[in-house]
């Protein structure tokens, strides 16, 4: 990772949010945890206090919770407070069904959005101000339960759509490493449903 501008607020830590063990690890409630395996690259994972893994790209922290994703904030907070990270150089990755599948969304602050790994992680670190990156899995089948949708995998068609949405994500997470979060929402971000309907 490139070091960020010295006059561009700083982010610390990346955490991909997901679940743990072979069952979850391709299916959509997954895709945090494969972009920071992807910003990882060669790095070794290392275990942190038996609550997830962590490992350093350059000066950049990465994490994944090993809590399952309801509980993502205990392991969330327990490393902001051992490295002294403040919530604002924090940076949460995450699925998310109501943008489609390519679609990436990048955002200062705001509530959990339904998200329970976000909420968690909003409720341990002890307020909304997190940055967070959205990216797009849906859309979910109309009566389909979201639990059962977002712990399904990509058909074959979407895993080959996949590929490149995470190599965005990873881009947008660069960018934000070097120029701050707002150089990369206004280059990554997904347009609002107005500007969709009306493009």
């Amino acid at each position: 990772m490139t070091p960020p501008d010295a006059e561009s607020p700083s982010l610390r830590l990346v955490v991909g949010l997901g679940n743990p063990g072979t069952r979850y690890a391709r299916t959509r409630h997954n895709v945090g945890f494969r972009l920071v395996d992807l910003l990882a690259a060669d790095s070794q994972w290392k275990d942190f206090q038996g609550l997830g893994q962590v490992c350093r790209a350059g000066e950049l922290w990465l994490a994944k919770p090993m809590t399952y994703m309801n509980d993502s904030g205990s392991f969330i907070g327990s490393l902001s407070r051992w490295r002294k990270i403040p919530p604002s150089q924090i940076l949460v990755c995450f699925d998310d069904v109501a943008l489609p599948l390519g679609r990436l969304r990048l955002r200062l602050k705001g509530s959990g959005g339904g998200q329970k790994g976000m909420e968690s992680a909003l409720a341990h670190l002890g307020t909304s101000d997190v940055p967070r990156l959205r990216i797009g899995v849906g859309p979910q089948p109309p009566g389909m339960d979201s639990a059962d949708y977002v712990l399904s995998r990509f058909t074959p068609e979407e895993e080959k759509l996949l590929v490149p949405v995470l190599e965005d994500a990873a881009s947008a997470v660069q960018l934000a490493v070097e120029k701050g979060i707002e150089a990369s929402m206004n280059r990554f971000n997904a347009p609002a449903k107005s500007e969709e309907s009306s493009g």
